[in-house]
């Protein structure tokens, strides 16, 4: 079971570990700049953290040592546009994905037989991939030159984004991606080919002749069961899907209760059948229903869902949780997240009861916990 975690916020990076009194922040990164993402590599233990800085950009540091000690390495980077290219605007937007890094927005280690190897996702849509550690970078061109890809649109953002990124540990070349707005991508020869996955997601944003394109589609986040990694659970724009066929088709879960909008979801390690989701009022409101933080499991492969509360805020919170904020250890039995407004819980025991860990950390962006290879 792991014994230390980190929490990505607006101003600065926080290690947890638990002690014999319980959990404490230990240690403090970044202190005072934006990070918004962190990636644990189980196989080499090296910590790899995003850092927005607005007008200066994008920049990437990884640690070698457990967080004590930073070293810039290479950020993505994307190719000039060919000088023949005529761009596609997008559907909503009215006007062509930019060639220049805005956001990193996914990070996953390979697979355990690729040392070195880092998937990266990002705004406007590009798939990087390393096999130095961070040190380069490549674009993954066969996706962001497939035609398709120029059918992508923004959700909440300005352009389209690479947001999961799924690596199936018994053949790393499968790599599953999800992308907002464009649906789930797979391909089975680690990036030679792709294409979207199947039917069965449904956009009620789009025209009633296009709700059920792929291609169309604005999954929030994609978590994937690593021991059965054909089920994935997606908590989409307009409800959850789950997939038991590595994204050949999907499943909407209905009536799912005090909502089935939110952003983040965690799969269980082992058990396929259950899921975690993090509900709240959808579209431009975005909040938790009745301003009370709840988290929504099952047990059953969605055909019923616990809500569960014990520990939690049950009036005037108005705590959203982001789509990286919410981790599950390697056991399946700790649980992590934290809120755009700074609170941090934890759960030791699947989600039963809550411990509140941080009332006022500056706002959340991604809560990971360190695991073992």
């Amino acid at each position: 079971m792991s014994t230390r975690f980190h929490v990505a916020t607006r101003k600065g990076l926080f290690t947890l570990d638990r002690g014999a009194s319980g959990w404490s922040i230990t240690q403090t990164s970044f202190l005072g700049d934006n990070c918004t993402l962190l990636m644990h590599d189980a196989r080499s233990g090296d910590l790899i953290a995003t850092l927005n800085h607005g007008h200066f950009g994008i920049k990437m540091h990884r640690s070698r040592d457990g967080g004590a000690n930073w070293t810039e390495i290479a950020t993505p980077q994307y190719p000039p546009q060919p000088a023949d290219y005529t761009p596609k605007a997008t559907p909503l937007e009215g006007k062509p994905a930019e060639w220049s890094l805005k956001l990193v927005w996914a990070l996953s280690p390979g697979g355990p037989n690729e040392p070195g190897v880092i998937w990266c996702g990002t705004l406007p849509g590009g798939l990087f991939r390393s096999e130095d550690g961070g040190d380069s970078w490549n674009l993954n061109r066969q996706l962001w030159d497939d035609p398709r890809r120029e059918e992508w649109f923004g959700g909440g953002a300005d352009h389209p984004g690479i947001h999961s990124i799924c690596v199936d540990p018994r053949d790393a070349r499968h790599v599953i991606v999800g992308v907002s707005c464009g649906g789930v991508w797979k391909t089975r020869d680690g990036g030679g080919a792709w294409e979207p996955g199947g039917r069965g997601m449904r956009a009620e944003y789009m025209p009633p002749e296009r709700a059920f394109e792929p291609n169309a589609q604005d999954p929030h986040l994609v978590a994937q069961c690593p021991s059965h990694p054909d089920v994935l659970w997606v908590q989409h724009h307009n409800g959850i899907f789950k997939s038991s066929d590595a994204a050949a088709s999907w499943s909407e879960i209905d009536g799912v209760q005090p909502s089935a909008f939110g952003f983040a979801v965690a799969a269980h390690p082992h058990d396929p059948d259950t899921a975690w989701f993090i509900p709240a009022v959808k579209d431009e409101k975005r909040y938790p229903m009745n301003g009370r933080v709840v988290v929504n499991r099952t047990h059953d492969g969605g055909k019923t869902f616990e809500t569960l509360t014990q520990g939690l805020p049950q009036q005037h919170a108005y705590d959203l949780v982001y789509r990286h904020a919410l981790d599950v250890d390697e056991s399946g039995d700790r649980l992590a997240f934290g809120s755009t407004t700074g609170s941090l819980w934890i759960s030791e025991n699947a989600g039963d009861s809550w411990q509140t860990l941080a009332a006022h950390l500056p706002p959340i962006y991604a809560v990971r916990f360190e695991k073992t290879p």
